[in-house]
């Protein structure tokens, strides 16, 4: 004898509506406060998965206008005034600078934040690999900085950009 099984009409559409992994909301699994050197709020960063997705999300205030160098840093540390304790570029894959790089370019390579004549700037990156392995990279041992710096990265200087000085710094932590 053969039963039917009819789901409620709700669960039905809801469950039509999801189509891959990727469709799923976004979970926060990180956040930092960004920190310049005197200690004053510079923003905060959310790190975000769905399905095989991981996505930075950052506000920043505070800064100058214009483009911002903005990238993950190797080591979980920010001691200012220069936070050159956060090491070089988040780069497992050891591959060369920068989006323009035909080597490739870091993990922590993302885009320049652009900050508006206000001070303020927003920004979302979707990090490069599937979220696994991107989340073991940021939660490693020694952690994972954020760090804004006061020029633009110009996508293809290895190691860092030639973006300049570290502006502003925060420790990654899991939630």
């Amino acid at each position: 004898m053969n039963k039917l099984f009819l789901l409620p009409p709700v669960t039905a559409i809801a469950l039509a509506g999801c189509t891959t992994m990727d469709d799923l909301p976004n979970e926060r699994v990180g956040e930092t406060t960004l920190l310049f050197a005197n200690g004053t709020p510079a923003g905060t960063v959310q790190l975000l998965s769905s399905g095989q997705t991981v996505t930075v999300a950052v506000a920043a205030v505070g800064m100058s206008p214009g483009e911002h160098g903005f990238h993950l840093h190797t080591t979980g540390k920010c001691t200012a005034p220069d936070f050159t304790s956060a090491g070089g570029h988040l780069n497992p894959g050891n591959n060369t600078h920068g989006s323009m790089s035909p080597g490739g370019q870091h993990l922590g390579d993302m885009p320049n934040l652009t900050i508006a004549a206000n001070g303020t700037g927003r920004a979302e990156v979707q990090l490069e690999g599937n979220a696994t392995d991107v989340l073991a990279d940021i939660f490693d041992a020694d952690g994972t900085a954020v760090v804004v710096h006061e020029g633009p990265d110009d996508y293809r200087t290895d190691p860092a950009g030639d973006a300049g000085s570290r502006i502003a710094c925060g420790v990654m932590k899991r939630v």
